[in-house]
């Protein structure tokens, strides 16, 4: 079997060209729900999901599934799916989501230009709408795992505008019928550029990933009292922001001193300075905490040394302190099954893997609540990612798709 590079790179650069943006350098694009260019994109993908033979089928909450079905394959046994998503973050770069999409896609391709058919089971190429949350929805089929919303509740979601998932479905054509049941697949594999360094620096084309990291984002709120800059002396002020200064460095050494993993990660990343006023001693500061590791352990360490934290300022500075840690989601392992798969499917293709695990979070980190999954990534240069400089060469992206590929036909015959 043998994927081609120009087919793979033709559909990626015209899924690119649907809400290009204008840059100085490299290749941007910007894909939202209920946009043009997403319709645009998600005509397209049903467009080569249609020429490749494959049977196109939309679920409520916007998930593409085109499933290939042939004559060796018992129609009946659970399916392989493979795939990832369409849109894009604002101004975000050309690969991140569309190239597992078209990977997915190009290996069912490659399967039936070398004549290979599955002996056992059906390969569907899948498109999740991941920032409408398509695949969380899609695996609260039947189990409900906690965590996973059903349709409805996805459906309601708004965004900034007050447009609902639903109303913005509608609108482009891609609100279809029933649910697409992840619980249902015999397995499922998605590829994804790395956006981190680690292949690169090790001049590795393929990257099998171990486990998706965990994630606690919590909520911080210190209160001081606003003042006259110029009036207040130095010992009688009850400076908010820079209680939070101490907060900040005190969660840095947590998480790069004090875990025993060296996969932690801790980022104060947003801050609501209030009055937010040069003259004005800060009297409120509303900052966020996210914190990551594959260790849950880790992950209890750095929240508790926050609260820890906290309970120090407020004794040592005259400020007040709240704390709320409203979203905590357990680090999820890859299934040995796929694992080994993509592995494997590297050894044939001849192709060096790299075992390594995911800081960021994917739309398998939901599948594999419901079925066996697997998260496959390619290198990115220099890291970048969510950037008009994000890039990947072409031939690393046939190479990882090769493996992709290699992977999906071991699990079919299983």
């Amino acid at each position: 079997m043998q994927v081609s590079e120009d087919r793979l790179r033709s559909d990626i650069e015209t899924n690119a060209a649907f809400g290009s943006v204008a840059v100085e350098k490299g290749h941007s694009r910007t894909v939202l729900t209920g946009t043009e260019a997403d319709r645009n994109a998600r005509e397209y993908f049903c467009e080569r999901l249609r020429d490749a033979g494959l049977a196109v089928r939309i679920d409520r909450v916007g998930n593409i599934v085109g499933r290939w079905t042939p004559e060796s394959a018992d129609p009946d046994a659970a399916p392989v799916a493979a795939g990832s998503h369409l849109d894009s973050v604002p101004e975000g770069g050309i690969f991140d989501g569309p190239l597992g999409v078209y990977a997915a896609l190009e290996s069912v391709r490659a399967m039936q230009d070398t004549g290979i058919e599955p002996t056992v089971r059906t390969t569907s190429s899948v498109s999740p709408r991941r920032r409408a949350n398509g695949s969380t929805a899609a695996c609260s089929v039947r189990r409900s795992p906690p965590g996973r919303w059903p349709s409805e509740t996805a459906l309601s979601l708004e965004d900034d505008t007050g447009v609902t998932l639903e109303s913005a479905l509608d609108g482009i054509g891609f609100r279809g019928d029933g649910r697409v049941a992840a619980d249902e697949w015999h397995a499922w594999l998605e590829l994804h550029i790395e956006q981190s360094e680690r292949l690169e620096a090790a001049d590795v084309p393929a990257g099998v990933v171990t486990t998706i990291t965990g994630l606690s984002r919590c909520a911080v709120g210190i209160t001081g009292e606003a003042n006259h800059a110029g009036s207040t002396l130095m010992p009688d002020r009850s400076d908010a922001l820079a209680a939070s200064s101490e907060f900040v460095l005190d969660i840095e050494t947590a998480a790069d001193v004090e875990t025993e993993t060296d996969t932690a990660v801790a980022t104060v990343g947003k801050l609501d300075v209030r009055p937010n006023a040069p003259n004005v001693i800060p009297g409120r500061v509303e900052l966020s905490l996210d914190v990551r590791d594959i260790e849950q352990e880790s992950i209890e360490h750095v929240v508790d040394r926050a609260r820890t934290s906290l309970d120090r300022i407020e004794t040592e500075r005259p400020v007040t302190a709240e704390f709320e840690r409203p979203w905590n989601r357990h680090p999820v392992p890859m299934s040995e099954r796929c694992r080994t798969a993509l592995s494997a499917a590297g050894v044939d293709a001849g192709i060096e893997t790299l075992d390594l695990h995911s800081g960021a979070a994917h739309d398998t980190m939901h599948v594999a609540n419901v079925t066996d999954a697997g998260l496959l990534f390619a290198p990115s240069r220099d890291g970048i990612s969510h950037n008009p400089l994000e890039w990947t060469d072409w031939d690393d992206c046939a190479a990882a798709t090769q493996v992709l590929g290699g992977a999906l036909k071991r699990l079919a015959c299983e």
